[in-house]
C-alpha cells in the first residue's frame, strides 16, 4: 500500500482498548460508516472508560457499549485481516510490527497520549480526553481526507 493510499480495512490499536483505539474506531466510522472495514484492539484488555464514553458522547458518538479487546481476542473472534494498522502507543506499535512479520498489513504509528492521567479534577481529566478525541480526528481528516474526498 502506498504512503496516504486508502486500505480496505484499518485496525486501531492502543494499551488497553478501552480509550484512544474506542475512540478512534468511532470517529473513523462515524466519517466513513462502512466504506472501510475498521475495528480496535489492545495488547491488554482494559476496562471500559467512562471519561472517553462522556467525551465521544458530546460529539453524539455511542461508545458506552465498546468491550476491550486483545490483538488475541480479536484474531480468535474475527481474524487480523487488515490492511493497516494504526497504532496509538508504544507498546501497541511494538505489537503490531511483531505480527507483520506474519501478516501482510502495514503499519502506521501516530503518537497519542493516555489521557487518563491527566489532571486532578473531572474537568481537567475530560479537557484532556477532549484533546485526544479531537487530535485523532484530525490525523483521521489529514490521512483519509474527509468522507465526501477520501484520499485514494
Amino acid at each position: 500500500m502506498q504512503p496516504g493510499s486508502r486500505p480496505q480495512s484499518v485496525l486501531f490499536a492502543c494499551g488497553m482498548n478501552s480509550i484512544r483505539s474506542p475512540m478512534a474506531m468511532a470517529l473513523f466510522r462515524h466519517l466513513f460508516g462502512k466504506r472501510i472495514y475498521t475495528g480496535s484492539a489492545g495488547v491488554k484488555t482494559g476496562e471500559p472508560d467512562l471519561f472517553a464514553a462522556a467525551v465521544m458522547d458530546e460529539i453524539g458518538l455511542d461508545i458506552s457499549k465498546h468491550k476491550p479487546q486483545t490483538f488475541e481476542e480479536l484474531e480468535d473472534w474475527e481474524g487480523l485481516n487488515f490492511d493497516l494498522i494504526v497504532t496509538l502507543s508504544p507498546e501497541a506499535h511494538h505489537k503490531a510490527l511483531d505480527l507483520t512479520r506474519t501478516l501482510a498489513a502495514e503499519v502506521e504509528y501516530w503518537p497519542t497520549p493516555d489521557p487518563s492521567d491527566v489532571g486532578d479534577t473531572r474537568e481537567q481529566k475530560l479537557e484532556a480526553y477532549r484533546a485526544v478525541r479531537d487530535q485523532l480526528m484530525d490525523k483521521i481528516l489529514e490521512r483519509f481526507g474527509g468522507p465526501g474526498r477520501m484520499a485514494d
